[in-house]
């Protein structure tokens, strides 16, 4: 479903006010109003409720775009498939690395494609992972008992590591995520893991990401120094406004974007269904608590510049060095661009597919507005189908 179609429904059933058929509020008596320019089509929203698995659902969410764009129909895809095989991967590297590697829930996009091409995927009806008496995902517990296991085994208590360790590990998540079926029918067929993947027709080596640094050459591909890239993936380094230029060459030809940014910020407010940096920050404030997991981007937040648009700094490729480099931009979330709106003034904004369920928000329910000048300070990196990117920067990071 496309998100303009859902906003101007759920405008209109909210205020019974008639707008112009592309234009909708960021929230019920908020003022901005966006005519939305670009709109690919999306699946549901879904909720990774109380777990870290954003960098699962806002991956596979991209996919399941890119399976409509190709024509192959509505697909619902795994999340905890690929959370399954990562913590598995991912414990076997943090034990050979003697610890010396971040564990835990977090994950990169590539993660996603890693599994992709060693383990296939399955449908979300096949493999849930909700194998701990819950209905939603809640992974305090597992988190915390798959970290206790690898530390346990790196302390090395017996001299030698035992041949069972990794088993061991493996039957836990077992018990908390389920088996991962060699074997499973769906519509009528019976697929392996890996034949599924042939069917849905996606080559993960069709899709890259890009980032935008000073601190490594610009037109050369580098690791990302974030802690949750347990793998060393490379990102493409291009300059800030050719980051841009691929994310619009994207959603103007009808790709989306899997988008990794920081949301700790003052200026990012779920409820409002805004993402803004504002010149002058008395503009908003902080109010309540926040969502676990997430800095305070749950928390309530009042201020004038919430309610109708104003100045926002001017973003420039040294303020978003100076924000890596001291820590001000994390890897915080990993989330999905689906479309391009301009508000009232001509302001350009991202139209952002979160995964925190339904019910948070008021009127743009899941999704989100981030102006242009929070994506150019915020993104970590994106990932995008290479036949999005402008042929000549492709030829120009040499890409096939």
């Amino acid at each position: 479903m496309k998100l303009k179609s859902f906003l101007v429904g759920a405008l209109l059933l909210a205020t019974g006010t008639t707008f112009a058929q592309d234009t909708v509020r960021n929230k019920e008596g908020g003022n901005y109003l966006f005519t939305i320019e670009h709109d690919i089509e999306a699946t549901d929203i879904k909720n990774q409720y109380r777990s870290g698995t954003c960098w699962s659902f806002s991956t596979l969410s991209f996919f399941e775009s890119e399976l409509d764009r190709m024509g192959k129909g509505d697909y619902d895809l795994s999340e905890m498939f690929v959370v399954r095989n990562v913590y598995s991967d991912k414990a076997e590297k943090y034990v050979r690395m003697h610890g010396n590697l971040n564990f835990g829930p977090g994950g990169a996009f590539h993660d996603v494609t890693y599994v992709m091409k060693h383990y296939g995927m399955v449908p979300e009806s096949v493999y849930s992972g909700l194998n701990y008496g819950t209905e939603k995902h809640i992974h305090g517990e597992l988190d915390k008992v798959m970290k206790s296991m690898v530390d346990a085994v790196i302390k090395n208590p017996n001299g030698e590591l035992s041949t069972a360790w990794h088993n061991a590990f493996n039957n836990a998540l077992d018990s908390y995520l389920g088996q991962i079926p060699e074997e499973f029918e769906y519509n009528g067929e019976t697929y392996t893991p890996q034949s599924y993947m042939d069917e849905l027709g996606l080559n993960p080596d069709d899709y890259v990401e890009l980032s935008s640094y000073t601190h490594h050459p610009f037109y050369e591909k580098f690791v990302l120094e974030v802690p949750d890239n347990w793998l060393g993936g490379e990102v493409y380094n291009v300059p800030m406004e050719d980051l841009i230029n691929v994310m619009d060459n994207s959603l103007e030809n009808g790709y989306g974007v899997a988008w990794a940014a920081d949301v700790s910020e003052k200026g990012f407010s779920f409820r409002d269904g805004l993402a803004i940096v504002p010149e002058n920050e008395d503009a908003i404030q902080k109010k309540g608590s926040d969502n676990e997991n997430f800095s305070d981007a749950g928390a309530e937040k009042i201020g004038n510049q919430f309610m109708s648009p104003g100045d926002e700094k001017e973003i420039t490729q040294e303020m978003r060095q100076k924000a890596f480099d001291n820590y001000e931009t994390t890897d915080d979330h990993g989330m999905h661009i689906t479309g391009v709106a301009n508000d009232q003034n001509g302001t350009k904004y991202y139209l952002i597919k979160n995964s925190w369920g339904t019910g948070f928000t008021e009127m743009h329910d899941g999704y989100f507005f981030a102006s242009e000048a929070y994506v150019k300070y915020k993104t970590m990196d994106i990932m995008v189908h290479k036949d999005a990117i402008p042929k000549k920067l492709r030829k120009k990071l040499g890409i096939k």
